[in-house]
């Protein structure tokens, strides 16, 4: 019975340690897939996704600030479109039909 349970504890060390093999194994493989891949995505110009983030931010505030400058122009034409329905029109006079004249440089 002795060399039964030597055998199993055996077996238990052996896979204990055939265990912790592939536990770094996967770890290996998994930094050289990861190695791979960010050379792959460096050779085809993509971004990391902290500097998309950033560009992403910055996109959204540009287009916040337009909305916002568009909603101010809106207003000032607005405005200004009133004060023009309100002052009078001027006519054309005298000074409308006289031609400027050109001074010659000597």
């Amino acid at each position: 019975m002795q060399t039964k349970s030597r055998i199993f504890d055996d077996l238990a060390k052996v896979a204990g340690g055939a265990v912790t093999t592939l536990a770094g194994v996967k770890a290996e493989i998994d930094g050289l897939v990861r190695q791979r891949i960010e050379r792959l995505l460096v050779g085809a110009d993509m971004v990391p996704r902290d500097e998309f983030d950033a560009v992403k931010a910055m996109a959204a505030k540009a287009r916040a600030e337009q909305e916002r400058l568009e909603a101010r122009v809106a207003q000032l034409e607005k405005r200004l479109g009133a004060t023009a329905a309100k002052a009078p029109r001027k006519t054309a006079g005298k000074a409308a039909g006289r031609r400027r004249r050109k001074h010659r440089k000597a």
